[in-house]
């Protein structure tokens, strides 16, 4: 599908910042661009009838065949300085593809989305302009076009606050998990090493988890019990907010 600059509102983008959560490490979707083979984050524009969160959801539907997505804006970034040299340009000049260039030329407002998923559901779908839609772990990202790295580092503190006061996991977590796999994502969002007791007898104040009757085969220790969220008292705590922090 082309791009038609026509379509969509001008200076105004989107850059979204995917968060799944497997193997233990907390991930980003990114973009590998078709030419130049700069990384970027997944992005898009705002459609002339559409907005901003109808905009960030049709954005990444397309990327990762998800929807009902845990979507939400964080920040604007808007730096002057920002997409002054952007890369895309010169990837489309070497295309031979030159869909509305002079688009691509001007300065844009960019507003920040995160999303958190369930990393074994996603099907990553590059865009128009880049090759490759490619996991990539924390310390695996590199350098990044624009001020998408900047953008990253925003939307994980973001998500580090909101930790304090939200229930994480029900978009990362597998339907059923086990109570140590839920205390790494909290660990690896957070940064830091949690105390096993405290978390447990603390996660579970919350009456946000359900314990199964079933284990978790396949270990080479005791089997732990499974869990899964309770969605209703997990909406709750969403609306409600929870406190002590972590």
């Amino acid at each position: 599908m082309g791009f038609n600059a026509r379509d969509y509102l001008e200076s105004v983008s989107l850059d979204c910042v995917i968060f799944g959560f497997h193997n233990s490490q907390l991930k980003v979707l990114l973009l590998k661009m078709k030419y130049t083979h700069e990384w970027a984050l997944p992005g898009g524009f705002v459609k002339q009838n559409e907005t901003v969160e109808e905009a960030a959801a049709r954005v990444l539907r397309e990327r990762t065949s998800v929807g009902d997505i845990f979507l939400k804006q964080f920040r604007v970034f808007s730096d002057p300085e920002r997409s002054k040299i952007n890369p895309a340009v010169k990837d489309l000049i070497e295309s031979g593809d030159h869909p509305d260039m002079e688009w691509f030329e001007k300065r844009f407002i960019s507003i920040g989305m995160y999303a958190l998923v369930d990393f074994t559901k996603v099907i990553a779908v590059p865009d128009y302009f880049s090759e490759e839609a490619v996991w990539k772990s924390l310390d695996e990202i590199g350098t990044l076009m624009l001020d998408h790295n900047l953008i990253v580092q925003k939307a994980l503190n973001t998500l580090r606050l909101q930790i304090s006061y939200q229930p994480i996991g029900y978009n990362l977590m597998p339907e059923k998990f086990t109570m140590p796999e839920l205390q790494s994502l909290y660990e690896t969002i957070l940064g830091k090493t949690l105390d096993r007791r405290n978390f447990q007898r603390k996660i579970l104040s919350f009456d946000i988890l359900t314990k199964l009757p079933e284990t978790k085969k396949g270990g080479a220790h005791k089997a732990p019990f499974l869990y899964e969220f309770n969605i209703e008292n997990y909406k709750k705590a969403l609306e409600n907010g929870l406190y002590g922090g972590w």
